[in-house]
């Protein structure tokens, strides 16, 4: 019996996926209004088609619609920022604690790893801060689950809200560059529930500092 395929993505879809990425790499900003006009032109689609992205997007926590206003990239509450802490908790330390050292995807976070330190040294800390999403969207690579991969793709995108609402980038991704070398060392030692916790003192830090920064905003 042949195998089972999964779905090829609508073009709404597609094109979501491509707006979501450009939130994940920091081009759209919390706040920001989007011209539907313009958007679909340069996207090359229909009012209708950008309509639906607009919805799935919307659905996703990415966007937010106001009546007679337009539709606005989302600025995330506090109360989200939690929940996605603690969604990254259940998934990226398991993940990382029953993960295979010689996986490809390890093979991801050590170039994401190099890729930070490059842009570190320029300075682009907006890359530098991509360049983290990766190593992190290269975690839950290690579960080969195409669902809890792809609903991680909208959770990053949603914390990389959280962090263009702050104001020094580098205070927020600088401490985490080695960081990660180091949770990335320890996998590569064949040590992966080292390597989870290691991970899980970090969730819990950062947490904290995105929390604080976000509380000064008020």
């Amino acid at each position: 019996m042949a195998e089972a395929r999964e779905p090829a993505p609508s073009l709404a879809e597609g094109i979501a996926a491509r707006l979501r990425d450009q939130v994940t790499g920091g081009a759209l900003v919390p706040g920001q209004r989007l011209s539907e006009a313009r958007l679909a032109a340069e996207l090359d689609i229909s009012r209708n088609t950008l309509r639906e992205v607009f919805r799935l997007l919307t659905r996703e926590g990415i966007l937010r619609h106001e009546p007679n206003r337009g539709v606005f990239v989302a600025v995330p509450s506090m109360a989200s920022i939690l929940d996605i802490y603690r969604v990254r908790r259940l998934i990226e330390v398991p993940a990382l604690a029953q993960a295979w050292p010689g996986h490809a995807a390890v093979d991801r976070m050590r170039a994401a790893v190099k890729r930070a330190e490059t842009l570190q040294a320029i300075p682009d800390w907006r890359g530098v801060g991509s360049a983290n999403m990766e190593f992190h969207a290269a975690i839950v690579a290690l579960t080969d689950s195409p669902r809890l991969i792809q609903f991680f793709t909208q959770i990053i995108a949603e914390l990389r809200l959280a962090f263009g609402l702050l104001d020094s980038p580098e205070l927020l991704h600088r401490p985490y560059i080695s960081r990660n070398a180091e949770i990335l060392g320890r996998l590569e030692a064949g040590d992966p529930p080292g390597a989870a916790r290691m991970l899980e003192d970090y969730l819990n830090q950062s947490e904290r500092a995105v929390l604080e920064a976000f509380a000064r905003l008020g």
